[in-house]
């Protein structure tokens, strides 16, 4: 196999759920099981990438088939597809600053199973930085988010300190590879937290937003009709690996590198998870170069 790593970055809010919620909020998004920080599951990603290459062209579809799979499975002519989408783990989360407007947060957690993923595929990745203590974070030294020389975020007073060059150009080339602009940015609101304070946020500064349904009748909000979802903020960052085997299409000579050339480097602009009809999951997808 053929791998790859993959990003996505969230234009808007984006919400892919599990269903109706046991808790407060009626409709929760993907959390994994152990480390109950938010995800996106690689089967709809996949399926989302299927819609957005679907051929023109009758003749382009075999190779289409082979690379995800066919349609219809009738007697004898199944077979796996080429492509492997695992799932999105958070990289970067949005969270409030009160000096810079927000701050990228991410933990040394993250970065090591983010750091696992890229080794494996022979990437050079920077050194984690060795936070002190669970009141100390690292930025840039270009950060634009030191407010009396201590990091404010949401109602959080950390001190400072400036080790996260390396990490904010690794992964501001990676996702905004051919946007300057958006890169300086990046790298001035990296924020590293400790893993403890970094969980904390993960679960409390999800975006909830309140949705009501209105009596036709009565004009007024229908009896039973309030309910709360919650959503990834935008400017959230996720990664993934996305890979390839070689084509089993009977008509389709391909090797799993050429497959995996199938699927655009990007960006491609997506619409990703529930509620697009009001303007939920609009995500830019980012291949890196195999």
């Amino acid at each position: 196999m053929k791998s790859t790593l993959y990003y996505l970055h969230a234009l808007s809010a984006l919400h892919v759920g599990t269903g109706q919620g046991a808790g407060v909020i009626d409709l929760p998004i993907a959390r994994e099981k152990a480390t109950h920080l938010p995800y996106v599951p690689g089967s709809g990603l996949k399926g989302v990438l299927r819609e957005e290459l679907r051929p023109n062209n009758c003749a382009d579809k075999p190779r289409w088939d082979a690379l995800f799979g066919p349609e219809r499975i009738q007697d004898d002519n199944g077979y796996a597809g080429a492509l492997t989408v695992n799932d999105a783990h958070l990289l970067c989360f949005p969270v409030r600053s009160l000096a810079g407007t927000f701050a990228w947060a991410t933990c040394p957690f993250i970065l090591a199973r983010y750091g696992r993923e890229a080794q494996w595929l022979s990437l050079d990745i920077p050194q984690i930085p060795d936070l002190p203590n669970d009141e100390t974070a690292s930025i840039t030294t270009d950060s634009v988010l030191t407010h009396q020389d201590i990091l404010v975020l949401e109602d959080l007073d950390l001190a400072i300190a400036k080790t996260a060059d390396e990490w904010a150009k690794h992964i501001a080339d990676a996702v905004f590879a051919s946007d300057t602009y958006w890169q300086t940015l990046f790298k001035q609101r990296l924020a590293i937290l400790p893993d403890g304070v970094f969980d904390f946020l993960a679960e409390t500064a999800t975006e909830v937003r309140a949705r009501i349904r209105i009596d036709q009748e009565r004009r007024t909000v229908a009896k039973g009709a309030l309910w709360y979802e919650e959503n990834l903020p935008a400017e959230s960052i996720l990664y993934g690996m996305v890979g390839a085997e070689r084509a089993r299409h009977k008509d389709i000579n391909a090797t799993a590198e050429e497959m995996l050339k199938d699927i655009p480097q990007g960006p491609l602009r997506l619409q990703l998870g529930g509620k697009a009809s009001v303007g939920r999951g609009q995500i830019l997808w980012i291949k890196r170069e195999a």
